[in-house]
């Protein structure tokens, strides 16, 4: 039984809880609001089926849709990639999912008590839905890390010249992803961390982050004020991407026994540094089982290879266009 005095103390440390999270919560919106304004769309939204679609659309030639990564926003190719290639392709940035600027497939997503994210599948019907409004043909397909998952997903469901994969997730892994992901996709995380760090982190902790993505490479000068990784630190987002990448696993393994479906160009670059997605758990294990993907590996890169080698990037997508 409780006793009136327990229920009493229960009540006030609710209360002084509930206080908490709103001042947590008012304070996440104002930041939210902040970033947003500093870091605003750089294209159009699209409609599709209700759901709004971030695409920057630069350049003339071949259409090359672009899809980047976790924690990201189409801001990773606007800072430096597409102006290397607008003067040969049709660049075509999309926004993934919850990320950047463009909305969830289903509302339910949004839930700060939810698990559930968009899968890969439905993350490239909704971004070839997009394309469907704004392309000229078939498209080259290029994605990174994540995105790169998404770009398979696009080659085994949706019509595709060639795919472009830069430190592509592709293969199942040992283990789990750390305790950062798994509460951030738990529903009381959500619900009660996230808002935390929406409203706490700093940008100092934001750099480093980063910083840590691009290691052993340099990150670039002035990247991290063009690439508003702030905008991954809005409640959604977190939650979104928690979400999408702790539930990977098991969808790359239902991707991995349609692999020999695949009969399009494949273009992979992979540095051998990378310890993100590291090419012994993804790039070779998928060169076994797609034997004509060329694989190109960078000596001593990590995890963004468009970044520290642009030039092996943009001859892989040449061949890609080329044999597509």
């Amino acid at each position: 039984m409780i006793s009136r005095r327990s229920a009493v103390k229960g009540g006030v440390a609710t209360a002084l809880a509930a206080i908490g999270g709103t001042a947590i919560d008012r304070r996440a919106a104002a930041r939210e609001a902040a970033f947003e304004a500093a870091f605003p769309p750089e294209g159009d939204i699209l409609d599709v089926g209700g759901v709004p679609v971030h695409a920057v659309i630069r350049g003339t030639g071949p259409d090359l849709v672009m899809i980047h990564g976790a924690s990201g926003n189409n801001r990773d190719f606007t800072f430096d990639l597409i102006d290397r290639l607008s003067d040969r392709y049709r660049c075509i940035a999309f926004d993934r999912p919850g990320l950047g600027y463009t909305g969830h497939v289903d509302p339910a997503y949004r839930a700060a008590f939810a698990t559930q994210a968009e899968t890969p599948a439905e993350q490239a019907a909704l971004l070839a839905g997009a394309y469907g409004q704004v392309g000229r043909g078939v498209p080259l397909v290029l994605g990174h890390s994540f995105g790169g998952t998404i770009a398979l997903a696009w080659g085994l469901d949706h019509p595709a010249r060639a795919l472009i994969l830069l430190a592509a997730a592709s293969n199942r892994w040992k283990g789990g992803l750390g305790p950062i992901y798994a509460v951030n996709a738990s529903a009381p995380g959500g619900a009660i961390a996230v808002p935390l760090l929406t409203a706490t982190v700093g940008d100092d902790r934001l750099r480093q982050i980063t910083e840590g993505i691009f290691a052993p490479d340099p990150m670039p000068d002035g990247y991290f004020q063009h690439v508003g990784a702030q905008l991954t630190l809005r409640r959604d987002s977190l939650r979104a991407n928690a979400r999408q990448v702790n539930g990977l696993k098991p969808h790359i393994v239902g991707m991995e026994g349609r692999y020999d479906a695949l009969r399009l160009p494949i273009e992979m670059v992979h540095g051998t540094a990378d310890t993100i997605v590291p090419p012994e758990t993804h790039a070779h294990p998928f060169k076994a089982m797609v034997p004509h993907a060329n694989l190109t590996m960078l000596d001593g890169v990590g995890h963004m290879p468009h970044h520290a080698d642009p030039e092996a990037v943009i001859a892989a997508i040449d061949r890609a266009a080329a044999a597509g």
